[in-house]
């Protein structure tokens, strides 16, 4: 069976993408990320998540915090939804790089022919790393450096979900049956959804165009 590595953070995007590789076929590899974020809350769910795709193995990396970031320093809050075109204090710097180089690092020791990562580019906060100039990028560098690439093997990395709403995400990802239940998107890791931070009013908007309720709880609605 072909084998894909999933960057799985335990959020709705990356589940999503789980349940995309799965019906594409693919044996799929979680990898998740434990890099100093505010609360572990996310790396619990993605364990939870792992678990339900019944998955061979789901890698768990440790990283050392950097710092710079509202998601990696207790003494930066998060802000809530501004919806502006800035660059918010929770982006961490250079963070998809570093997830992308340790995946695609698996993958070339697996014999994966893919790695998928849930980034998309239309309902965003603005993270230059979430881009398809970002993803092309990096594919060069997966073409030209890496023995897989050099030898015409080249490891594809998938964004299925780079040019989708987070609405047309969750429609998509209903009808693989993703387990949007088990996922968190809030910045500050409580049990209840903080239904403020860029990133819940973004799922919040999502669930609200695909018709569906979420089934998660939140402290408040904007």
């Amino acid at each position: 069976m072909k084998k894909a590595v999933v960057l799985l953070s335990g959020g709705l995007d990356s589940t999503t993408c789980m349940a995309i590789a799965k019906d594409e076929g693919y044996e799929i590899y979680p990898i998740s990320f434990e890099y100093g974020q505010r609360h572990n809350r996310e790396l619990e769910c993605a364990k939870k998540v792992a678990k339900k795709f019944n998955v061979r193995a789901h890698k768990i990396i440790r990283l050392e915090s950097l710092g710079g970031s509202a998601l990696t320093d207790m003494n930066i809050d998060v802000p809530k939804y501004k919806g502006d075109n800035e660059i918010p204090i929770t982006y961490v710097p250079a963070r998809n790089i570093l997830f992308l180089s340790y995946a695609l690092g698996y993958a070339e020791v697996l014999g994966a022919e893919a790695i998928f990562i849930g980034v998309s580019a239309v309902d965003y906060s603005g993270y230059p790393d979430c881009r398809p100039e970002f993803i092309g990028a990096f594919q060069k560098v997966v073409d030209e450096g890496t023995a897989a690439g050099v030898k015409g093997k080249s490891i594809e990395i998938k964004s299925p979900l780079i040019h989708l709403t987070k609405g047309e995400t969750i429609e998509l990802g209903i009808g693989l049956r993703a387990p949007y239940e088990l996922t968190t998107s809030c910045y500050n890791g409580e049990e209840k959804a903080c239904g403020e931070c860029d990133s819940c009013v973004l799922r919040l908007k999502g669930f609200e165009e695909a018709g569906i309720k979420d089934s998660i709880e939140y402290k408040k609605i904007l």
